[in-house]
């Protein structure tokens, strides 16, 4: 893998972050995320006014995405998403927030709802579980779920609602990488939880461990998190408990991390790249 070349920057600028959303703003961290623009091009492309001076362009980009965590203005004066104004950051300073959810089913944007989350941080030689809780999801727990998970109605009855922990959620996961085992499932939850009690946008760098296995690990027959930990020899504290789960998660991640570094990852954007590139292509 050819490894991009990096310089040392403060690796929270790149992390996660919850903000507002915006027609205006969504469509320029769109046209952003295609290449850095200037605040003429933001102007004409985002606001419709190709005939604005330029110094009044200029205090329209900065009202617009001044206050945007996920923005900076280069020394050239143009507007560029953060990972392209400041770089990627190396391996080793990149802080990962380990996540899992338990729920009441399947469908984030539908009924179902989360009842429990933990939040692990990887961080070097740090695995520490920094957030855990049980969520009063609002809803019975379908008798399937409790099997699975052993999270009965009576136990999240006292249990803060989602609403009660957002900000404490939102904290962890700040400035971080967020990482889960079948990513998609637990991004969707936070993400419609996030929404639905703060009606902010969660937004930045993801990364899904199952995606990670197949392209470092090949030829498992099952790369479930259950699988991957008797491969290796990993120990459930709680296996379908959100903070056993994510701890696992936090250690399958560690030996990612060693076995990309070993392909020649030594970035954030080199992991990145990594993470996209099809299975096919990955050697054997």
């Amino acid at each position: 893998m050819h490894c991009s070349t990096a310089r040392r920057i403060d690796a929270n600028v790149i992390g996660l972050n919850a903000h507002p959303q915006g027609t205006l703003v969504d469509r320029a961290i769109t046209l952003l995320g295609v290449s850095a623009c200037s605040a003429d091009e933001l102007s004409v492309r985002v606001l419709g006014l190709p005939n604005a001076p330029r110094a009044v362009a200029e205090r329209l980009a900065a009202a617009l995405l001044g206050a945007d965590p996920r923005v900076r203005q280069q020394p050239d004066g143009r507007w560029a998403l953060v990972a392209m104004a400041q770089g990627s950051p190396l391996l080793e300073e990149c802080a990962f927030a380990v996540v899992d959810v338990e729920t009441t089913g399947m469908q984030a944007t539908g009924e179902d709802r989360v009842t429990e989350i933990a939040v692990v941080i990887v961080h070097g030689t740090r695995r520490e579980v920094i957030f855990d809780s049980l969520v009063n999801p609002g809803r019975p727990i379908p008798s399937r779920i409790v099997q699975l998970t052993g999270i009965t109605d009576e136990m999240v009855r006292a249990a803060p609602g989602f609403c009660d922990v957002v900000e404490q959620v939102c904290a962890a996961l700040a400035g971080r990488v967020f990482v889960a085992h079948n990513a998609r499932f637990d991004w969707g939850f936070v993400c419609a939880e996030v929404k639905r009690t703060r009606d902010l946008a969660l937004d930045g760098p993801r990364l899904c461990t199952v995606r990670l296995a197949r392209r470092l690990i090949r030829q498992e027959p099952s790369y479930s998190l259950g699988s991957l930990a008797n491969k290796f020899g990993l120990e459930f504290p709680a296996r379908h408990r959100a903070a056993g789960d994510a701890l696992v998660t936090g250690m399958l991640l560690e030996l990612l991390l060693r076995a990309a570094r070993e392909r020649g990852a030594r970035t954030l954007a080199d992991l990145e790249t990594l993470h996209r590139t099809p299975v096919s292509e990955c050697g054997p």
